[in-house]
């Protein structure tokens, strides 16, 4: 068993295990993020992103039954020879409250990585709404006001987000700015 990937080894499990376009797109702006964040706090940008790339590996696999959802994606790189704990829990801990799980965020990575997965939800939705539809022009502003509209984009997990700004060391507004800024860099990729 490895105890390290890399980012080509990440990215061909991820070319190997999901297909979804709209999940693609979704873990690649969690990379991206999570690129982003980890920069700021001088952490492994490469890890990290590689964290946002794979923690959604098994949903292609799952279907519809997410009962196993995070488990099925260390199952896979287990599979695929990787050991690595730090990724392991990070995957798991996204979980967090949904059925079959009974993993609990205890680091940063943890938590920063729930909350920039959520935050991708929030700020696609509002997109999608904007008569281009691109995230160009996005604001901040703009965010926050959906951010505290509990029904628009209901399955995002507000209080991750809060969370994953706390753990990143920032305020909600500088974390929403960087999540745009993140996911802008790839918009060309992802039709945004």
């Amino acid at each position: 068993m490895r105890s390290v990937i890399t980012y080509p080894e990440a990215l061909e499990l991820f070319d190997k295990h999901m297909n979804t376009p709209y999940l693609r797109h979704h873990c690649r702006e969690t990379e991206v993020i999570m690129r982003a964040l980890a920069a700021a706090r001088g952490e492994d940008a490469t890890f990290w992103g590689i964290c946002g790339l794979l923690h959604d590996l098994d949903l292609d696999d799952l279907g519809e039954d997410l009962r196993r959802h995070g488990e099925r994606s260390v199952e896979l790189l287990r599979e695929a020879g990787y050991e690595i704990p730090v990724l392991f829990n990070a995957i798991l801990a996204h979980v967090e409250g949904m059925e079959g799980s009974d993993h609990k965020r205890k680091t940063d990575l943890e938590f920063i990585l729930a909350g920039a997965e959520n935050i991708t939800g929030l700020i696609t939705a509002y997109v999608i709404l904007k008569p281009d539809k691109k995230i160009e022009g996005t604001k901040v502003k703009s965010i926050r006001k959906k951010f505290t509209s509990p029904a628009f984009a209901a399955k995002v997990k507000r209080d991750y987000i809060l969370d994953a700004a706390e753990h990143a060391g920032m305020e909600l507004s500088d974390f929403i700015q960087v999540s745009i800024t993140a996911m802008s860099s790839i918009a060309d990729e992802t039709g945004m």
